[in-house]
């Protein structure tokens, strides 16, 4: 059962809704001004959408950049991070190197030096839509090797080759041990002018 005053008093709430919804559609159609307070809500609300917009996008982009390296594969060179003397087997120091991490831990970036006027530098990542570990190395003679493959073990071993002066293909493998006492060995090898592997060079890291 529905009360007479109640009841009347709806119908009037009711069409005023609807001539106030009639009125503002026929404003829109028109192209008429908005009202004061209908240009405040509009704006607000189109404020509104532009910054969750905006937050969404960054966070988004945020996340990715921040996830883009954590996977357990882009750790497995970081035995080789710090600061290191380099000495030869006979104990003599050949130089000291210096790796870092950089742009959120994906690169792992060498600088070396002799102090005897020679030094180079390499960038060293994990290509995850390749699978595999890569370095660019190059120095101040000159050279630039390029060295790809991954873990073996324990071992770090990336290889590559170049074609020298004389047209021979020299094929190069580096290999990178941890040793149980925080050292690292380094192993380089190439193949000589009969294709057989010699040690163009090893070194043993130990922390500054």
């Amino acid at each position: 059962m529905s009360i007479p005053g109640r009841t009347v008093v709806g119908r009037a709430a009711h069409e005023c809704s609807t001539l106030a919804t009639g009125a503002a559609l026929l404003r829109a159609r028109r192209h008429l001004p908005m009202t004061i307070a209908e240009r405040i809500h509009h704006d607000a609300a189109k404020t509104l959408r532009g910054a969750v917009a905006a937050a969404a996008a960054t966070f988004a982009c945020t996340a990715a950049a921040a996830g883009a390296c954590d996977a357990n594969e882009h750790r497995q060179f970081d035995f080789w991070l710090g600061e290191w003397n380099v000495r030869t087997p006979d104990g003599k120091l050949a130089g000291t190197n210096s790796i870092s991490a950089g742009y959120g831990g994906c690169v792992l970036h060498e600088r070396y030096t002799t102090g005897r006027g020679y030094s180079g530098e390499s960038l060293n990542l994990y290509d995850a839509s390749r699978k595999v570990w890569h370095q660019t190395w190059v120095d101040t003679s000159g050279t630039l090797l390029l060295l790809q493959g991954g873990l073996r073990g324990s071992s770090m071993v990336l290889e590559g080759q170049d074609a020298p002066a004389e047209g021979v293909i020299v094929k190069h493998r580096i290999t990178w041990t941890p040793n149980a006492d925080g050292s690292v060995r380094q192993h380089w090898e190439s193949t000589d002018k009969k294709g057989q592997w010699t040690t163009a060079f090893d070194g043993n890291y130990t922390r500054k």
